[in-house]
């Protein structure tokens, strides 16, 4: 058993907890997204080109993760295929 010398804790450090991927693609709360997930998005979105913003609350279902700086790949009624960022989505 290992302790910390300021707060008293003690541990086994053989039973460290499993690393997880660090290039697994997170939403805002921190879940891990896979292909084909439902994602709902959490704030209005300007899109260039169009009208009106993606309103915060749509869902987007079937996403695909792709390398860059918009990680998702999906298409939204009414604006098509386009790539999100995974830090303005939250998994359904």
């Amino acid at each position: 058993m290992m302790a910390c010398p300021e707060c008293g804790h003690e541990w086994n450090p053989e039973d460290a907890p499993a690393e997880e991927d660090p290039n697994a693609i997170t939403d805002v709360n921190g879940n891990v997204l896979q292909d084909g997930d439902t994602v709902i998005v959490i704030k209005d979105l300007p899109v260039k080109g169009a009208p009106k913003p993606v309103k915060a609350g749509t869902k987007v279902k079937n996403i695909r993760l792709v390398d860059g700086d918009h990680d998702i790949a999906c298409k939204i009624d009414g604006f098509g295929s386009m790539g999100l960022k995974s830090e303005f989505v939250r998994k359904a």
